[in-house]
């Protein structure tokens, strides 16, 4: 999953930013409120993690007008502001959960979980697809009951992929779920991971179409 983090504090945005990209997730960070509706404008995320406290433009003037043109991206709003009237602006003015700073990292993982659930109109706890279950709370994977330990950046691609299965992601697409900004792309890393997931998980639980990318057959299919 691709996070922006508009976070101005370098302390709680480097933590936040190793924190996720260990966890599996490529994380663009931005220190101002500028700079996020910059990249807001012109790259695609699949959730927002936005600091009120911004400078050069406030957080909730960017969640404003990233609702104004019609955004339905997740937004969770990270904040030192904690009195129930800054909670309850920052909820209308389009956030999707909040987490009052100090915020243990464990728990930002958890809100983000419960927020894709939710978003994906997934309220069920894990993902069943040809013997293979992925229970996306605790990030834990098996095959025909037996428990399968996958790294982080392999799961981040079975994930992706099993979100939406039948439809084909291209190696741009896997890429962007995997690096942030500034992050070396090896140029063949889609294939290692891939290779070591069907390894794993059985050699046709993802398949691929020649220059296009891979998929994972919807339920019932060959």
């Amino acid at each position: 999953m691709r996070i922006l983090l508009a976070e101005d504090d370098p302390m709680i945005g480097e933590g936040v930013r190793t924190f996720l990209r260990q966890d599996g997730h490529a994380v663009d960070w931005v220190r101002d409120g500028a700079a996020a509706d910059a990249a807001l404008a012109t790259e695609h995320f699949d959730l927002l993690l936005l600091d009120l406290g911004l400078p050069r433009r406030d957080g909730i003037e960017v969640l404003r007008a990233l609702r104004g043109r019609g955004a339905g991206l997740l937004v969770i709003v990270l904040t030192a502001r904690d009195a129930v009237e800054q909670r309850v602006q920052g909820l209308d003015a389009g956030a999707d959960d909040y987490l009052v700073k100090p915020f243990d990292l464990e728990e930002l993982a958890a809100r983000i979980r419960s927020a894709l659930r939710r978003s994906g109109g997934n309220a069920a706890p894990e993902i069943a697809l040809h013997g293979v279950r992925i229970h996306p709370a605790t990030r834990e994977v098996s095959r025909d009951g037996k428990p399968v330990t996958l790294s982080a950046r392999e799961y981040a691609l079975v994930e992706a992929l099993a979100q939406r299965p039948g439809a084909i992601l291209s190696r741009a697409q896997l890429e962007e779920r995997l690096y942030g900004w500034g992050e070396e792309v090896e140029s063949n890393a889609v294939e290692v991971h891939i290779h070591g997931i069907r390894r794993k998980l059985g050699t046709d639980f993802i398949q691929n179409v020649r220059g296009v990318g891979w998929f994972i057959p919807k339920p019932g299919k060959p």
